[in-house]
């Protein structure tokens, strides 16, 4: 996981033929087929594309261990192998180094002032409506993207990576993309959704608690303090409609001492999310602040992961 965690740092997502937007598609074809206006319908579609993820992880990592264990050279290839399978699958399912650059992207545009370009980038980060943004409120819905991105896209695979190994991060991958696809409560995904929604949920109670705790800590990196990290969280995180986003959201307010939640402007409509956190409305600067912590947060995480792996052998 450390040597995957490490060729994300240095490469970041490929540009092009990235494996998870190819189990998109995938997904998206399977839909064709399983598509109901029900839940079980939604809890087949979830079973065969989550447990064809972590059937790709298993088999890759027990062809690399060539089952039964040598002596030897022997074995010492196939445990080279089974690092380069549990490294490639790390590699595939991180984010958090694309997510960093695109977060220093936006705030250079910002700071440059231009909030065209700063609302062209804005849909790779989250699904707000840019156009109805100024600066303000695009440093703002940036930087709760960030936050919630760094257990999604760094803490949660490194999490489960941990506790199965590549099958777990590359079904906690599977399990994230089919909420961001097919996890709404519009009147498509209502009931189709809900299986992907809530195993989601479950997926990242864990993770997210220990992006909190991460955050909580790592405070002081970016000028903050980790009482009020705690304080925000303790109080805040409820408030959210997600059980963990809003742990998330919660904790990075309070360590860079702003509010989060309010008025929240989408392309399907307007929602009045709670504020999360004690300050003013976040700035530009501040988005910089969030991406330093989203770094040292990416960085804990990886070595705790390491050494729960380690125990765990």
């Amino acid at each position: 996981m450390v040597l995957g965690f490490a060729v994300d740092r240095a490469l970041g997502d490929p540009r092009r033929g990235h494996p998870v937007a190819g189990f998109g598609n995938v997904a998206s074809r399977l839909e064709r087929v399983t598509y109901r206006d029900g839940r079980w319908a939604g809890v087949v579609h979830e079973l065969v594309l989550v447990g064809g993820a972590a059937g790709i992880g298993a088999g890759a990592r027990r062809v690399a261990g060539g089952g039964r264990r040598g002596r030897g050279e022997v074995a010492g290839a196939r445990a080279f192998g089974q690092v380069l399978v549990t490294a490639a699958a790390t590699w595939t399912v991180l984010g958090g180094t694309t997510l960093a650059k695109t977060g220093r992207e936006m705030a250079d545009l910002l700071e440059g002032g231009d909030i065209e370009g700063a609302r062209a980038l804005l849909p790779s980060l989250c699904g707000r409506d840019p156009e109805l943004l100024d600066a303000d409120g695009l440093a703002r819905a940036a930087l709760e993207s960030i936050a919630e991105n760094t257990s999604d896209a760094t803490v949660a695979p490194l999490f489960w990576g941990a506790v199965a190994g590549a099958p777990g991060l590359l079904a906690y991958r599977a399990i994230n993309t089919l909420d961001a696809m097919v996890g709404y409560r519009n009147e498509r995904y209502s009931r189709f959704g809900w299986a992907a929604a809530r195993t989601d949920d479950v997926a990242n109670l864990g993770a997210a608690r220990v992006a909190g705790l991460l955050t909580v800590a790592l405070a002081p990196v970016i000028g903050g303090r980790p009482r009020d990290a705690w304080r925000a969280w303790r109080r805040d995180a409820g408030k959210h409609p997600s059980p963990n986003a809003g742990v998330a959201e919660a904790s990075m307010a309070g360590a860079l001492g702003v509010r989060l939640g309010g008025r929240t402007e989408y392309r399907h409509g307007i929602e009045m999310r709670p504020t999360l956190g004690d300050g003013p409305a976040p700035r530009v600067p501040d988005l910089r602040r969030a991406v330093r912590l989203s770094e040292a947060v990416q960085v804990a995480a990886v070595a705790v992961a390491a050494a729960v792996a380690l125990a765990r052998h």
